[in-house]
């Protein structure tokens, strides 16, 4: 089994989310010891954000004649996307800057939302090509905006990222979340013990969820 481990915080130590994204891969290690984890570190290697040189993706055929910027800009992309396919779990680092997700990780979500290789365009519509995947959001959120309906509207962190995951055909998407950390040093502590039973509820019944798949 493979786990991608990807955080975008540039906070380091102090980042909320980063320590979120360690106790939900330590959680997932501890019942499934033989997990492959590879970790990808937006806040240190982030991809551009699309420009002329790397909007969309060629492969094959498509490749030929393109400039040695576009060139290196489509290795970037199928490096990233390859990556997220190669993957059986994905940990998702996501704290709420301005209402939405950072800069960095709108950036990677770009690169991997591919034509062809995470969904398809069909009669119908598209579909995802991603499927049968586990994703583990870790949100973070200085205020309270699940509980408080004048801010629930301005959530387009979950919301977006729920959007965009089952887009690419992954039906098993779950946050732990941690809010009101900015609201003092009491209100983080809930936060985190929270959160950690929302961590142990969401790798178990991943887990159970995968063993009912595989009997089926």
């Amino acid at each position: 089994m493979k786990l991608l481990h990807i955080d975008s915080s540039p906070l380091g130590g102090s980042s909320v989310s980063r320590e979120l994204t360690q106790r939900i891969v330590a959680q997932w290690r501890a019942t499934h010891p033989h997990t492959k984890v590879e970790h990808l570190d937006l806040a240190l290697d982030a991809p551009s954000h699309l420009g002329a040189d790397s909007l969309g993706f060629r492969m094959g055929v498509n490749a030929e004649g393109l400039s040695d910027v576009q060139r290196k800009e489509n290795e970037i992309s199928e490096k990233l996307v390859s990556q997220f396919l190669a993957a059986d779990v994905v940990v998702v680092g996501a704290p709420m800057y301005n209402f939405s997700v950072p800069s960095q990780l709108k950036a990677w979500i770009d690169r991997v939302a591919q034509a062809g290789r995470t969904f398809k365009y069909t009669e119908k519509g598209p579909v995802g090509l991603a499927a049968g995947k586990t994703v583990i959001v870790a949100s973070s959120r200085g205020g309270m905006y699940s509980t408080n309906p004048a801010l629930t509207a301005l959530d387009h962190q979950e919301s977006y990222l729920k959007a965009v995951f089952g887009f690419f055909g992954i039906t098993d998407v779950r946050f732990v979340r941690a809010e009101g950390v900015a609201m003092g040093d009491e209100a983080k502590k809930k936060a985190f013990d929270l959160a950690d039973v929302e961590i142990k509820v969401a790798v178990n019944e991943a887990a159970n969820q995968g063993k009912a798949a595989l009997a089926a």
